[in-house]
């Protein structure tokens, strides 16, 4: 394997395929994380669950993913990247397949993960080899094809599961990773190198760190995933999960900066580039993930869309976004890196407040507009951002430095997620109170309102005292409708403003080449 970045040399076109077949895992790994959303009802449908218990179908996914990912450079040190690579590809082919088999709902979670914990390694390592295999004139290109799995993936995810679930049955949204995957296979095994494992660092490894650390950010990730479905901290079980992360995060931060050899290079986050940039890849996680959440949400909720319908609906911001990385990637390599993410998190900022208006009306063709916005700004958020990161970094740092980067962007996505969650159930709440106390029966339009709903009812041969019990049941739904597209509005805008305070912090990364 390469082991200087910066190498001017010929790349062999193995190294090429090698890295497309990790950018492939990586879109996979992605790609399952939203899957499965579309077709929750149906799969929970079929195996007997409830839709509170089949909410761990994706939380057990994406616990076990953030999991691995900080531990996936020190792994694949030990047993060889290509070694690693090469079986927990197998293993995510193989969980994948099993979780089509699921007879319950628990083993499915069971399958789900064992399929996040090889899958997170896949988006990391897709990273690391750009950064190793590649010499630095390419890694514009490289972080284009990785861009695409970091924001094109959850895009199409809906689309895709819905598709598939309406057309061939649930099962086939794990199916489908089984023939790009045996391509996966067959180039990793071709295109990379074979290095030496170095399995001493299994008896002097930094156990403590990685215990402390993977446990913490467990509890982390499962309090956000369920907390606001639990009440947040008036649960007990919320309330030590939140506990037990803070101490165990806050103990594996002291081991891994005292210990001569961690598993994850922490002091990464200290250089100016890096840090700077990882923090902004955490806020452009919570807005991409957010944004993933909130509007399929809007859409089943408030238009009644089903997961087919949902897919297509967010398809715009997708598809799009296959011809801007290019242009992306172009523009990385002439223009300054910083004004690249500001346009971009303007764009995507823009597309948020443009949200914020909606109506109840507000559905497909009047979403296209903010969809073709965002499709534009994001791409010029992570291609240069990611160069912003990773330049001028050495070789044997590109493991952790991958690692950091990709983990932080989805705990921020996990963050954005729990945040935006809380914010529409508490926003519901204060509007429908407002609007209640702005309806009143003495009021006339609410009065004739009342009395044109009631007429129609007894039209179609209601009694007059029924009707009249439905008419307010209506007007009731009526004004929780209005109430949730006024919440799901206060997200998108909480989101825009959260995008546009980002800009400044841009343009504290030295524009020079010093790191």
């Amino acid at each position: 394997m390469n082991h200087h970045i910066t190498s001017a040399v010929r790349v062999p076109l193995r190294h090429w395929v090698a890295v497309l077949g990790s950018m492939l895992g990586a879109f996979m790994a992605v790609l399952d994380i939203q899957i499965t959303n579309a077709s929750l009802k149906d799969i929970l449908g079929s195996l007997g669950a409830t839709m509170e218990e089949g909410s761990w179908v994706t939380t057990s996914y994406l616990v076990a993913e953030i999991v691995v990912i900080p531990l996936t450079g020190w792994l694949a040190t030990v047993f060889s990247p290509r070694r690693y690579l090469l079986a927990t590809t197998a293993a995510f082919l193989t969980a994948s397949a099993a979780c089509a088999w699921a007879w319950d709902l628990h083993s499915l979670i069971a399958f789900r993960v064992i399929q996040g914990f090889t899958g997170g390694a896949m988006i990391p390592m897709a990273l690391t080899l750009v950064l190793r295999l590649l010499p630095e004139r390419h890694h514009a290109a490289g972080f284009a094809v990785f861009g695409m799995t970091a924001t094109f993936a959850p895009a199409i995810g809906p689309s895709i599961g819905g598709w598939l679930t309406e057309n061939y049955g649930w099962p086939w949204i794990f199916y489908m990773n089984l023939v790009p995957g045996a391509f996966m296979l067959t180039a990793l095994a071709w295109g990379m190198d074979k290095e030496p494992a170095q399995l001493s660092k299994l008896r002097h490894g930094d156990w403590a760190g990685i215990f402390t650390v993977a446990t913490g950010l467990g509890c982390l990730i499962t309090l956000l995933e369920e907390g606001n479905r639990n009440d947040w901290f008036n649960s007990p079980a919320m309330a030590g999960l939140a506990a037990t992360a803070i101490v165990m995060l806050g103990a594996g931060l002291a081991i891994e900066l005292r210990c001569r050899d961690p598993f994850i290079d922490l002091s990464l986050l200290g250089q100016r580039g890096f840090g700077i940039s990882s923090a902004i890849g955490t806020v452009f996680g919570l807005g991409m993930y957010g944004v993933m959440y909130v509007l399929p949400v809007y859409l089943a909720q408030i238009q009644g869309y089903n997961a087919g319908q949902i897919g297509r609906t967010i398809m715009w911001s997708g598809v799009p976004q296959l011809l801007m990385m290019p242009v992306a990637a172009l523009l990385a390599k002439r223009w300054d890196l910083r004004l690249l993410i500001s346009l971009g998190l303007a764009l995507f900022a823009t597309s948020c407040l443009m949200n914020g208006y909606m109506t109840h009306w507000t559905a497909h063709e009047q979403l296209r507009t903010t969809q073709l916005i965002r499709a534009l700004g994001m791409p010029l958020v992570i291609v240069p951002l990611t160069t912003l990161a990773t330049r001028g970094l050495p070789a044997h740092r590109a493991g952790s430095a991958s690692a950091l980067f990709n983990m932080l962007r989805n705990l921020g996505g996990s963050v954005g997620i729990a945040l935006l969650a809380t914010r529409i159930d508490v926003a519901e709440k204060i509007h429908s109170v407002r609007l209640g106390e702005s309806i009143s029966l003495l009021d006339l339009a609410t009065t004739e309102r009342l009395r044109a709903t009631t007429g129609y009812f007894v039209a179609r041969g209601t009694d007059p005292v029924t009707a009249g019990i439905r008419a307010l049941e209506v007007l009731d739904l009526t004004v929780r409708r209005e109430a949730f597209v006024l919440a799901f509005g206060d997200a998108f805008t909480l989101l825009g403003v959260i995008l546009l305070a980002t800009i400044p912090f841009v343009w504290f990364v030295r524009p020079s080449r010093d790191r």
